[in-house]
């Protein structure tokens, strides 16, 4: 456990009460207060006390959960995104998605200062909504050019149905090449159809 956490990094145990304790100011905490550290950029760890699993990732994900779920807060989460997130965890192109979402959260908050500008210097939030919008658009092109590499072929264009993946060399049999190619397309399309909405 110990080789795994970096110097700057907060360990946190969670023990079978569900009880999470902060190994720097020996202290309980609670959601609320990781959400908290989160937020200020402070980076912890959170290991399951008895057997030593790193579970960072399901309480990051339960701090989500509740963040949702709080009376009157607006939620981050549209539910097209979420069903569309469901249904890449069926997918065979699923390993490319964490890459894509953790890239374009960078982008995003790297352009949060130049974002808020925009929106304070508008008369409403039509401003606001636009620089989200060419935000998205920048990551979908970045992510097309990136499939481009992958397939060596154009992403469709403006909402079409995407065109018929070009035929397998006659070597290969099982059409397996044509099958990745669609659903690379299938992605591609789904992802852009994100991006209008």
């Amino acid at each position: 456990m110990a080789d795994t956490v970096k110097a700057t990094q907060t360990v946190i145990k969670k023990y079978a009460n569900r009880r999470l304790y902060h190994t720097g100011t020996s202290t309980y905490v609670t959601l609320e207060d990781l959400a908290t550290m989160v937020q200020n950029g402070e980076d912890f760890v959170v290991y399951d006390a008895r057997a030593g699993d790193d579970i960072t990732r399901s309480v990051l994900t339960q701090i989500i959960f509740e963040q949702e779920n709080k009376a009157g807060a607006e939620n981050l989460l549209p539910v097209a995104f979420l069903r569309q997130l469901i249904r890449f965890y069926g997918d065979s192109m699923r390993t490319m998605v964490p890459s894509f979402l953790e890239f374009s959260m960078a982008n995003f908050a790297k352009d949060q200062d130049g974002l808020r500008e925009k929106f304070a210097h508008s008369f409403g939030p039509a401003a606001f909504q636009n620089a989200i919008e060419q935000s998205v658009r920048t990551n979908m092109t970045f992510f097309g050019d990136a499939m481009k590499m992958f397939t060596g072929f154009a992403p469709p264009a403006g909402g079409t149905q995407p065109p018929a993946p070009p035929a397998a060399p006659a070597s290969y049999a099982g059409g397996e090449l044509d099958d990745l190619k669609r659903q690379m397309l299938e992605m591609q399309q789904r992802l852009e159809d994100l991006a209008k909405k």
